[in-house]
C-alpha cells in the first residue's frame, strides 16, 4: 500500500490521525493523563508543520528534530516526553502507510553510519542485544556531537586528535567504569571505520586507555542476611511487588545476570522437568534447576500479577505500553528501589550483580570448590 499524499483542510496535522493514533495508546493501557499529555504534544506539533507548510506525508526525523530545537532551554523530562510522543506518532504513521518509511537513500550520513555500525556489531562481531545496547548510545553520541546541520559528518570527525578529545570531553565527572565503556565503544568504532576504508589506518590505538586493575581488590557481595532483607522488601500484596519478589529470588538463588532475567520468555519455562531455560552471554543456552520457592513466586506473578499482554517475555513494564523490560537497566532499578527500601546503600555500581557475587562467596564458605561455583554460575572462564 502506498502512503498518500494527506492534508487537512486547515493545515496541520489532520485531526482524525492523532485520534486514531491515541486510540492505539488508550487500547495498549495508556492512562488518560499521560494521552492529555501527548495529545498537547501532537496538537503544537501541528500548528508547527503548519506554519511551516510541511505536509504529513513529508514528515521525517530531521522534521521532528527541528521541531525539538525549540526546548532547548527546556527541562529534561519534558524533552523526553516530546522525543518519545513524536517517534511514536511517526511510527504509527508508518505502519499504517500513511508516510512512507525511509529507505538508506532517504537516510542521514550519520544514519547510515551508526546502522551499518550496529549490522556490523550483530552480525560480523556476533554481539548480543544487551552489547548493542552499551556500544550504541556511546557512538551515537559522537556521531551527532560531530555532525554538520545537514546531517552530514565534519570533515574532521574521523581524526585520531578529535576522538581522543571527545572521549576526555565526555568523561569528565564520570565513573571509570563509564569511561572504559566509552573507550570500549571507541575502539570498536575505528576499527569499523578502518574496514569500511573511512580511515586510512586504523585509529585503535589513539583511544586512550582506562586504567583497571583486575582483582585488585575483593569483590563486593552481600551476606545472606542482606539479600533476604532485600527479598522481604518487596509488597506482595501488588502486582508490582510480585513481579519484583520474583526477579529478586531470580538473582538471589540462582545468581542469573539481569540480561538474563530480562530475556526470560514464557516458553522458556519448563514446569514439569522443573527447569529454567537461560538465554547467557555469548548466546549460550543452558538449563538450571528451578527450585519450588523461586517456581511458586513466578507462577504467582504470571497469575495475579503480569497481567495479558502479547508479549512473550515473563516480565513486562508496570505502565503502558505493557511489554518487556527494556534491559537491564530496568533490572538495576527495581534493586536499587529494594535497597533503598532496607536502608542500605550499595557499595558499587551493578547492584543486580551483588546477588552473584553473594551466591559464590556463600558458596564458598560451605566448601564448593572453584568449579562448582562456575558451573552454578554458567562462568566459562
Amino acid at each position: 500500500m502506498k502512503a498518500t499524499r494527506t492534508i487537512s483542510e486547515s493545515g496541520g496535522l489532520p485531526a482524525r490521525h492523532i485520534d486514531a493514533f491515541l486510540d492505539r495508546l488508550r487500547a495498549a493501557h495508556y492512562s488518560e493523563v499521560t494521552l492529555r499529555k501527548k495529545r498537547r504534544v501532537l496538537c503544537t506539533f501541528s500548528g508547527w508543520t503548519k506554519c511551516r507548510n510541511i505536509d504529513l506525508i513529508d514528515l521525517d526525523e530531521s522534521a521532528a528534530t527541528r521541531f525539538m530545537t525549540r526546548l532547548i532551554e527546556a527541562p529534561r523530562d519534558r524533552v523526553q516526553r516530546e522525543r518519545a510522543t513524536l517517534r511514536q506518532f511517526l511510527a504509527y504513521l508508518r505502519a499504517e502507510a500513511i508516510v512512507h518509511s525511509p529507505t538508506l537513500g532517504d537516510q542521514s550520513a550519520i544514519a547510515r553510519i551508526y546502522c551499518r555500525y550496529l549490522d556490523h556489531l550483530r552480525q560480523d562481531r556476533g554481539l548480543a542485544g544487551n552489547s548493542l545496547l552499551v556500544y550504541g548510545p556511546f557512538i551515537r553520541d559522537f556521531l551527532h556531537s560531530h555532525a554538520a546541520g545537514d546531517g552530514s559528518i565534519l570533515p574532521d570527525a574521523f581524526d585520531a586528535v578529535t576522538i581522543r578529545n571527545h572521549l576526555l570531553s565526555r568523561s569528565k565527572g564520570r565513573s571509570s567504569e563509564y569511561t572504559r565503556l566509552m573507550a570500549v565503544a571507541l575502539r570498536s568504532f575505528c576499527h569499523f571505520l578502518f574496514l569500511r576504508g573511512d580511515t586510512a589506518r586504523d585509529l585503535y590505538e589513539s583511544v586512550p586507555s582506562v586504567r583497571k586493575w583486575r582483582q585488585s581488590t575483593v569483590p563486593t557481595f552481600l551476606t545472606p542476611e542482606q539479600q533476604e532483607a532485600l527479598i522481604a522488601t518487596a509488597d506482595r500484596s501488588t502486582p508490582c511487588g510480585r513481579r519484583d519478589y520474583a526477579i529478586l529470588l531470580l538473582l538471589a538463588r540462582l545468581g542469573l545476570r539481569a540480561g538474563e532475567i530480562v530475556a526470560i520468555e514464557l516458553d522458556d519455562i519448563h514446569w514439569r522437568s522443573g527447569e529454567l531455560v537461560v538465554h547467557g552471554k555469548g548466546r549460550m543456552v543452558e538449563h538450571v534447576p528451578l527450585s519450588s520457592e523461586v517456581g511458586e513466586a513466578i507462577a504467582t506473578y504470571l497469575r495475579d500479577g503480569r497481567g495479558v499482554s502479547a508479549s512473550r517475555r515473563v516480565f513486562l513494564r508496570m505502565w503502558a505500553p505493557r511489554i518487556g523490560l527494556a534491559g537491564p537497566s530496568a533490572i538495576g532499578q527495581i534493586v536499587r528501589l529494594a535497597f533503598a527500601r532496607a536502608g542500605f546503600r550499595p557499595a558499587c555500581r551493578g547492584a543486580a550483580h551483588l546477588f552473584r557475587h553473594g551466591l559464590a562467596t556463600t558458596m564458598i564458605r560451605h566448601g564448593a570448590s572453584m568449579a562448582e561455583i562456575a558451573e552454578v554460575l554458567r562462568h566459562r572462564s
